[in-house]
């Protein structure tokens, strides 16, 4: 390796897609970034373009690795971080996708889940850390084996893949043409046995699912083959592959028991590392989730995870299909104009509610609204309702794991506001640690990944010593205070719980007339 050798790293997430190089002293450059779409036409229903993923991936792709040439950097891996959960069904043949992909928010499945779950959690809590839930994708493949044509022939003919987007993008950036994924990424699919490393094949059978269709199993860092020079343009290994919350962790620093991290994207997720023993209490909280952390040289770190589906993308609906704000920095920057909320609370449950209980028919709600309320005051209290929705994680991982958590650090394009951090140090007692570039914690943690095992750094723990902290936010607020506010917060929250039977008997409604 050179001075100028970096690694090109990708960071594909729902709402975007980016790559960047990564250099050995952990510095982030050359940086190209497109847009990625979600639909959702009916509620429950969200989905996206596999197709669309795919070439626009290829294109930050192409864009990084021209600016990385006049640069003179010398890209000499790839890795490869994705959203999780979402899954893909496509032609072998074409290399198409035959339908739209369903995103890890997806929840039309629900009720069919509701009643698999008396059956099942128990079991499922055990051998792959969660419950049911609310969305599988195994049983939303198995639907369009049997209700759409185009996928039925393909699985006839034998030229159906099935895979997460990392198995998509993998199948068509390497030299193998191989279906496969990784524990950070089967773990969220809901059917990885977290100990065996193995897939837990009588749930994937009972859903209906093909189990000969499943993914192989790789780990995070592997060898995946070599891309393929006539998509990509260079010919290099693809060394690591994970899911984007775990590369983020990575590129928090964040790989010892007690140390948690949260990642604000479309969703927020915090995750609280618990080392290489499963946590003791999985599934006391229903919206906790057990999830490797990461696997590499034959071992799994695990890791308790809760996450709330619309922070970031709730942010972009009040600016975008509400038009009450430019942007989300116009957000951010009326909410540091003022002291509170004065009342006004905001449940940012857009998709459904996970802590402090799982509920997927729960709603988003503004509430304590005036004739005297401000812009600023709603501007705070949309901020202040994702830093209580993350303090009710931090609260339910600690109590899965039995593990208390000794430092916060943060990462994701919402961690650039100042003002969500502070009410988030406030409302959670501990300090809060913005790391230099924590929004590129997913490009950095990936090539961490990728690189540390002598191609770039010699272990994690010193690809890590490259991280420094930016900024910390300290608690300013006493425990009494802290206390009230988190009481008013689950008081509102158990009243929109309280509507969960009306807003259904609605859909229904709706969807008969």
């Amino acid at each position: 390796m050179t001075k100028n050798s970096v690694i090109l790293a990708i960071d594909e997430g729902t709402s975007g897609t980016r790559a960047a190089t990564v250099s050995a002293d952990g510095h982030v450059s050359c940086l190209e970034y497109q847009t990625l779409h979600v639909e959702s036409p009916r509620p429950g229903v969200v989905e996206q373009d596999a197709n669309d993923i795919l070439e626009r991936t290829i294109e930050v792709c192409r864009g990084t690795i021209a600016q990385a040439r006049r640069a003179g950097q010398d890209i000499v891996a790839l890795a490869l971080a994705t959203q999780r959960a979402t899954a893909v069904l496509w032609d072998t043949q074409t290399g198409r996708a035959l339908v739209p992909a369903m995103v890890w928010q997806d929840t039309r499945f629900v009720d069919e889940l509701d009643t698999l779950a008396p059956d099942w959690d128990a079991r499922l809590r055990e051998r792959v850390g969660r419950p049911v839930g609310v969305r599988s994708l195994y049983l939303w493949a198995a639907r369009h084996l049997r209700d759409t044509p185009e996928v039925a022939q393909a699985w006839r003919d034998r030229r159906l893949a099935f895979g997460t987007v990392d198995t998509w993008l993998l199948w068509h950036f390497s030299q193998r043409r191989e279906c496969v994924t990784t524990p950070t990424n089967a773990t969220s699919a809901g059917a990885y046995v977290l100990a065996d490393h193995r897939y837990y094949q009588e749930w994937v059978e009972a859903l209906g699912f093909p189990f000969e269709l499943l993914p192989a199993l790789r780990q995070d860092a592997d060898d995946f083959g070599r891309t393929r020079p006539e998509v990509l343009g260079i010919d290099v290994p693809i060394l690591a592959s994970a899911g984007d919350q775990h590369a983020g962790a990575i590129g928090l620093g964040c790989l010892d028991r007690g140390q948690a991290m949260c990642v604000h994207g479309t969703g927020s997720f915090v995750d609280l590392i618990v080392g290489t023993e499963p946590p003791m209490n999985p599934g006391m909280s229903d919206g906790s989730l057990t999830m490797t952390a990461r696997r590499h040289n034959g071992v799994s770190h695990f890791a308790v995870e809760t996450f709330v589906a619309t922070t970031g993308s709730a942010l972009n609906w009040v600016c975008e299909k509400l038009k009450w704000f430019q942007d989300a920095h116009e957000i951010s920057a009326l909410a540091q104009t003022v002291a509170s909320s004065q009342g006004v609370t905001f449940v940012p449950a857009l998709t459904g509610l996970r802590v402090p209980r799982m509920e997927a028919g729960a709603r988003a709600s503004l509430t304590g609204v005036s004739m005297a309320t401000t812009q600023a005051e709603v501007a705070y209290a949309i901020l202040e309702g994702i830093a209580h929705s993350v303090a009710s994680c931090i609260e339910a991982d600690e109590e899965a794991s039995g593990v208390r958590v000794s430092e916060l650090v943060v990462g994701g394009g919402l961690s650039r506001s100042d003002p969500l951090l502070q009410i988030q140090a406030d409302l959670i007692g501990i300090p809060i640690r913005r790391m230099e570039e924590a929004d590129r914690a997913s490009l950095r943690g990936i090539a961490y990944l990728a690189g540390s095992s002598g191609l770039l750094w010699p272990s994690l723990q010193e690809a890590r010593k490259t991280i420094a902290a930016e900024a910390v936010f300290e608690p300013t607020v006493s425990a009494d205070e802290r206390g009230r506010r988190r009481a008013l917060w689950h008081a509102r929250v158990g009243s929109e719980l309280g509507h969960v039977k009306q807003f259904k008997q609605n859909d229904e409604e709706a969807l008969h007339k």
